[in-house]
């Protein structure tokens, strides 16, 4: 699955991963099952992990259809960690539209390390979550 996610309730975190090509109904499709999942809550922070992506086969109408999108709480914090270019651009463009809906907590991040430290975890509170995922 292109976009998946791994709920730790205990950290109140929602790690979410991105790889191969991700387009606007693999988006949606994750935003509709993270609202579903009953261990979700908008309060939770999150981890957005691009550094596996190939592409993000998103337009710019697609971006501001997902950023009108409110899934997370205002005061989350959310970090997206991308590897490209093209990805940095387009999660800015996705912030930008989030930020003035009211949501603050949209940070960017080249390096896991430093996006982990953001959300205050340790590297070790991250030891391949995604494998649970597979």
């Amino acid at each position: 699955m292109p976009a998946d996610f791994y709920i730790d309730v205990p950290r109140r975190m929602v790690f979410s991963h991105g790889s191969g090509v991700l387009r606007l109904a693999d988006f949606r499709d994750h935003m509709e099952r993270l609202l579903a999942h009953p261990d979700f809550r908008p309060e939770f922070n999150q981890l957005l992990d691009f550094r596996y992506a190939k592409d993000v086969a998103v337009t710019t109408e697609e971006i501001i259809l997902l950023a009108a999108r409110n899934v997370f709480s205002p005061k989350s914090r959310r970090a997206f960690v991308v590897t490209t270019d093209l990805h940095f651009g387009l999660v800015r463009m996705f912030g930008a539209y989030r930020e003035n809906a009211g949501e603050q907590g949209i940070k960017l991040f080249r390096e896991m390390k430093e996006a982990l430290a953001w959300l205050s975890l340790t590297e070790e509170a991250n030891p391949n979550l995604f494998t649970k995922l597979k």
